[in-house]
Formats: C-alpha cells, sequence, structure tokens
C-alpha cells in the first residue's frame, strides 16, 4: 500500500469513526477554536489531573482533515503529562509546516501520516486547529483561531495563508 493510499485511508476512517468525539463531563479545561477561511469549527473538553490528561473529547463541524487530526490527536495525548502534550503539539505543528524532518527523532508516532500535508498549503490551519485549540485549552485560553494575531501559534502558521 502506497503512503498516499494509507494517508487517506487513515484519514476516512477517522473522519467516519472519529475516536474520543463528545464532550467530556465536569471539563477541568475546554477552548472553542475556529478556521475562519474553511468554516472548520470545534471544541475540546479534556481532564487534566497531576498535569496528565486523564480524558479528552472533540466536537463540531469540520473538514475530512480536521477531524481526523482531531481524533487522533485524542487517542495520542489520552494519558500524558502536561509537558509531552506540549512537546507534541509543537511537533506535529513543525511537521505539517515542513519544519521537522520525520527521519529525525520525534514523539509523533502515526500522526506523522500527517506529514504529506506540508504539501498542501491550504490544509496545513485544517490539519493544525484541533492541536491549536488543545494548546488553548491547556493554557486556559478558551477561544482561539488560526487567524488571531497575537497568539504564539498564529504567528508560526500565519506565513500558510
Amino acid at each position: 500500500m502506497s503512503t498516499v493510499s494509507l494517508y487517506q485511508e487513515v484519514i476516512l476512517d477517522h473522519n467516519r469513526k472519529p475516536r474520543n468525539y463528545g464532550t467530556v463531563e465536569n471539563a477541568s479545561h475546554q477552548a472553542e477554536g475556529h478556521n475562519p477561511l474553511c468554516g472548520d469549527h470545534l471544541s475540546i473538553t479534556l481532564n487534566l489531573s497531576n498535569q496528565c490528561i486523564d480524558s479528552i473529547a472533540f466536537q463540531g463541524e469540520s473538514c475530512a482533515i480536521c477531524k481526523a487530526s482531531a481524533s487522533m490527536m485524542t487517542v495520542s495525548v489520552i494519558g500524558k503529562m502536561y509537558g509531552d502534550v506540549e512537546t507534541l503539539v509543537k511537533e506535529f505543528r513543525d511537521m505539517v509546516m515542513g519544519n521537522l524532518n520525520i527521519n529525525d527523532s520525534h514523539h509523533l508516532g502515526r500522526l506523522t501520516i500527517f506529514s504529506g500535508i506540508r504539501d498542501l498549503p491550504t490544509r496545513v490551519k485544517c490539519a493544525i486547529l484541533p492541536w491549536h485549540t488543545l494548546h488553548a485549552a491547556l493554557n486556559s485560553i478558551t477561544n482561539i483561531s488560526t487567524e488571531t494575531k497575537n497568539d504564539s501559534i498564529h504567528t508560526m502558521i500565519s506565513k500558510i495563508g
């Protein structure tokens, strides 16, 4: 199976059957994320206990890439410590922007399936939105947009368009 076929299969599977779709009751952290350029909108709720993500869920309306990214993100971060999650956020962002060589050491595992997004500049923000929103939730920012000018992640992705 080619890398492109595998990518398409994984995206379609997570779009049809997203993991951790819904909300976490009595969440300790939450954020709403919006990509006004394509209309993706999602919310992330999670429980952080002793700096560890005990539970996480997402919901909203988004394209297949955004939904698959959110689904795979939730699977990847559950049970991880805050610092490890922030490392994943940075590595994922760097990967989809072409600033991380997936042949070098990283913590992304199966998330490298998204590495080809860097070749689709109009879709990078779709893949990043869930991670952008997770970062916001972890840092007590309740609303975030891929177009917010004074946000550290936006600064990194503003060149994308």
